[in-house]
């Protein structure tokens, strides 16, 4: 007896797009244990007074692809890479407003290590983090998704290399530059802060 053959995400998700409403029910299975995935990796780097759970977030990032279903999806790891963008906004908005509501009180360095990660203190890092990537995206767009589909979305060089369809060896080159000029943004965007902290 052969093995069932997948179920098609990438047809469901099409579907979705032409306005099949039951596409997306047949979908939301399928996909709901990776969400959570990365979910739970976000949420990991989010402090214990968090407001959002994983279920929360997930269940956010459900209501705002709802919204975007005329995506023309070109497969699973695309639709993955929306689902990181879409939960990144999701924690940026909530530790903007967090950060703004302490006015930058108590404010961390931070470090990007030799495993390529990123790694922040709650809220005001993740709001660095943030404007520095955007900034990145500013001057060169690829290297930005990258960084949003690797770090912050899970998938990997082969999947990001998928999604934005260049070679795996694109992916790991990019990845590194990436890492380097964010480290020399973060950096420089810590100096400014010390430098504000001894004179304010």
């Amino acid at each position: 007896m052969g093995a069932a053959s997948p179920p098609d995400v990438t047809g469901l998700l099409q579907a979705w797009s032409n306005g099949d409403e039951a596409a997306l029910e047949s979908l939301i299975p399928l996909v709901d244990a990776e969400l959570r995935r990365i979910a739970a990796r976000y949420l990991e780097r989010e402090p214990p007074e968090a407001s959002l759970q994983t279920t929360e977030l997930v269940n956010e990032a459900y209501l705002r692809l709802i919204d975007a279903r005329r995506v023309e999806w070109r497969d699973r790891a695309h639709f993955f890479a929306v689902c990181a963008r879409l939960m990144r906004r999701i924690l940026v908005d909530l530790a903007r407003d967090r950060w703004s509501a302490k006015r930058g009180a108590g404010r961390s360095p931070l470090a990007l290590d030799e495993a390529l990660a990123v790694s922040w203190e709650p809220a005001s890092d993740l709001v660095a983090i943030d404007d520095a990537l955007n900034g990145l995206a500013k001057i060169d767009p690829r290297k930005g998704q990258v960084v949003e589909m690797r770090f912050f979305g899970g998938l990997s060089v082969e999947e990001t290399a998928e999604v934005l369809k260049v070679s795996p060896q694109t992916v790991l080159r990019d990845w590194r530059l990436a890492r380097a000029w964010l480290f020399k943004e973060l950096s420089r965007e810590d100096a400014r802060d010390a430098s504000s902290m001894a004179t304010g």
